[in-house]
C-alpha cells in the first residue's frame, strides 16, 4: 500500500481545464474565450517586437553570465518596476521609502506580500487579521492568502449585478464596519474578472475611508498599461493612495504588459513611511524569499529592466502595449454593436464600460452551459470572457450565440 493512499484528488483548476477541454473539441468553430493571455486578430500568441529585440541584445551581451542574482532581485529591475507603478517624480522614491522584492509573476508578489504580513503585520503571526477580497475577485486571491496562514478571508462588496457595474455603496459600508487593521485586497485597474474599475473621484472617497479607519492597502496591478493603453491612467490609483501618505504593498505582474506569462516577472513594491521602516521590512522580506525560491530567475528581469531604462526602447514598448489594449477597445465596440443591432435582451452598455481584457457579460450558469454544450464557445461559469478571444472572424458567431443563449435560457 502506497505512503500516498490517502491523498485525496484535487478539483482541477478552473481555468486551465477549460483549456483542456477546448483543446480536446474537435468542432471547427470552436472558440476559447477563457484563457487569460492576449491574442492577436489570429488569435495567436504574441511576442512584443521590443520583447524579440532585447532578448537580441541580451544574448549578444558578453558582460552577461549565470551567477545567482541578489535574493531580493536584479536591482535595475526592482527599481524600474516601482518606478513605472508609482511615476518617475514619486515623492515616496525621492524620500527613499520605496523598495522591491523581484517576485515569480504577480502570483509570487502576491504570496511574499502575504507572507510577510501574516508574520508581522497587526502583531507577529495574526492568523486572525480579516482579508478582504472583492466579490468577485480572481480566484487566486482567496487561495493566496489562505495558504499564507489567514484563517479569515472575507468577501467585500465590489459588483452590482443587478446594473452591471460597482456597488460603490456597498463597497464603502464594508470599509466602514470591517475591523480596524483589516487588509484589503484592491484591483489597481482592470479588475479581474469584472473589468469595471471605479472612477478617480469614487478612488478618493475609498482611500479617506482606509485612512481614517486605519486599514491596509495591497494593491494588484497585473495590466498597467494594458487597460486603457496609457501607463499613467492605469496607475493612477496606487499612485493617489501613495499622494496621501497611506503605507501599502502593491504586486505587478509583468505578464500581460511584456507578453512574459512563463517567464514569471513580478516586482512587490513596498511603500514604508520612512527609510528606517522600509531597511527592516526588506530584512524580513529576505528571509521569506530565501526559503521560498532563494533566488529569482534573470531572464524576464532582464527583459523588463533593460526595456524600461532606455528611452528608445520604452517608447517602443508602450506602442506595443498600447497596439493590445486598442484591439481590445475595438472587440469591446464591435460586440456591443452586434449584440444591438441583433435586438438581444437587456442593455449592454457595460461592455464598453468595462476595462481590459476581461468582461463580466452577465450571462448566468445556466446560458455559459449553453454557450459551452451547444455552441462549442469556452467561457468561465461566472460569465468571464477574454476579449483577446474574440477576432474578426468570430466575433459574428459569439453575438449570435450570445443573443440565441440569452433568449433561449433564462
Amino acid at each position: 500500500m502506497s505512503v500516498f493512499c490517502e491523498v485525496p484528488q484535487a478539483a482541477p483548476v478552473a481555468v486551465f481545464k477549460l483549456t483542456q477541454d477546448f483543446n480536446n473539441d474537435q468542432f471547427p468553430n470552436k472558440v476559447n474565450l477563457g484563457v487569460g493571455a492576449y491574442r492577436t486578430d489570429e488569435g495567436k500568441p504574441w511576442v512584443l517586437p521590443v520583447v524579440k529585440k532585447v532578448e537580441k541584445l541580451i544574448v549578444h551581451d558578453d558582460r552577461l553570465n549565470h551567477e545567482y542574482l541578489p535574493i531580493l532581485g536584479l536591482p535595475e529591475f526592482r527599481t524600474s518596476s516601482s518606478k513605472i507603478v508609482l511615476g518617475d517624480d514619486s515623492p515616496a522614491i525621492r524620500e527613499d521609502r520605496v523598495g522591491g522584492v523581484q517576485c515569480l509573476g504577480g502570483t509570487g508578489a502576491l504570496k511574499i506580500g502575504a507572507e510577510f504580513l501574516r508574520r508581522f503585520y497587526n502583531g507577529n503571526n495574526n492568523t486572525k487579521t480579516p482579508v478582504y477580497v472583492s466579490a468577485p475577485t480572481w480566484e487566486n486571491h482567496n487561495a493566496v492568502f489562505s495558504s499564507a496562514g489567514f484563517e479569515d478571508v472575507r468577501p467585500y462588496k465590489y459588483w452590482d449585478a443587478e446594473n452591471r457595474g460597482l456597488d460603490l455603496s456597498g463597497f464603502l459600508r464594508d470599509l466602514e464596519s470591517c475591523p480596524e487593521r483589516s487588509i484589503f485586497v484592491l484591483h489597481a485597474c482592470a479588475h479581474n474578472p469584472t473589468g469595471t474599475d471605479p472612477t478617480q473621484e469614487q478612488w478618493k472617497q475609498v482611500a479617506e475611508v482606509m485612512m481614517r479607519r486605519k486599514l491596509f492597502a495591497f494593491f494588484d496591478s497585473a495590466y498597467q498599461g494594458f487597460a486603457s493603453g496609457n501607463l499613467e491612467k492605469d496607475a493612477w490609483a496606487v499612485r493617489y493612495f501613495v499622494s496621501m501618505g497611506i503605507e501599502m504593498f502593491c504586486a505587478q505582474s509583468f505578464s500581460k504588459n511584456f507578453g512574459l506569462y512563463n517567464e514569471r516577472v513580478g516586482n512587490l513594491t513596498i511603500v514604508a513611511r520612512d527609510a528606517e521602516n522600509l531597511k527592516r521590512v526588506l530584512s524580513q522580506m529576505e528571509k521569506i524569499v530565501r526559503t521560498t525560491w532563494s533566488n529569482p530567475p534573470s531572464q524576464g528581469a532582464r527583459i523588463v529592466a533593460v526595456t524600461l531604462n532606455s528611452p528608445e526602447l520604452f517608447s517602443e514598448w508602450k506602442d506595443n502595449v498600447k497596439t493590445m489594449a486598442d484591439r481590445v477597445l475595438l472587440m469591446r465596440a464591435q460586440l456591443k454593436a452586434k449584440l444591438q443591432s441583433l435586438g438581444t435582451p437587456g442593455t449592454w452598455d457595460h461592455i464598453t464600460d468595462q476595462i481590459g481584457m476581461f468582461s463580466f457579460t452577465g450571462l448566468n450558469p445556466k446560458q455559459v452551459e449553453y454557450m459551452v454544450k451547444e455552441k462549442h464557445i469556452y467561457l468561465m461559469a461566472s460569465g468571464r470572457i477574454n476579449m483577446c478571444g474574440l477576432t474578426s472572424k468570430n466575433i459574428d458567431y459569439v453575438a449570435e450565440s450570445i443573443h440565441e443563449a440569452v433568449t433561449k435560457v433564462q
